[in-house]
């Protein structure tokens, strides 16, 4: 009998690449509309394979994109565990909606971390947002589809088969 196993890199790849992803420049007419690659590729993963990604795995990578990205460190860290818990508590019902639904929660979720964004905002004394701080969560959401397929396309081709 054989097992099918997926390859331990693409994990790895997929997550360096949406941070890289995230740091690409942008117009400053587009820069309000870059999605949260990182939480679009951990939502996938945590949706697909739980056991590559956990919350302390959603931590470290957090952790890893605020010294990246320069931001405050533990913002990030924070947002994705966040995502990464309400993913995992709901996976059973996400992992099994069809594609525009999962977009949907996919939608609720990235709205979730704007608010906790600008919670960690108005601690951090720093003032509102424009309004188009909410474009990201809608641009994240209609690349959703394109990108769960990409992702699973890619896992499902790299898979080895063991003997």
């Amino acid at each position: 009998m054989s097992r099918l196993r997926p390859t331990p890199g693409l994990f790895a790849v997929s997550v360096v690449a949406s941070l890289l992803l995230g740091l690409m420049p942008l117009p400053a007419a587009l820069l309000a509309a870059k999605p949260y690659w990182i939480a679009l590729v951990l939502i996938y993963w945590l949706l697909e394979a739980p056991d590559r990604a956990g919350l302390g795995t959603a931590f470290l990578i957090g952790l890893a994109a605020d010294v990246v990205f320069g931001t405050l460190i533990g913002e990030q860290a924070l947002r994705l565990t966040i995502i990464a818990f309400l993913v995992l508590r709901f996976r059973a019902r996400l992992r099994f909606f069809p594609l525009s639904q999962q977009a949907v929660a996919v939608f609720a979720l990235l709205l979730n971390d704007r608010v906790v964004t600008l919670g960690i905002r108005a601690f951090s004394g720093e003032g509102l947002p424009p309004l188009t701080f909410w474009l990201a969560p809608v641009v994240g959401t209609l690349l959703w589809p394109w990108l769960f397929l990409l992702l699973d396309g890619l896992r499902l081709r790299l898979r080895v088969r063991d003997l």
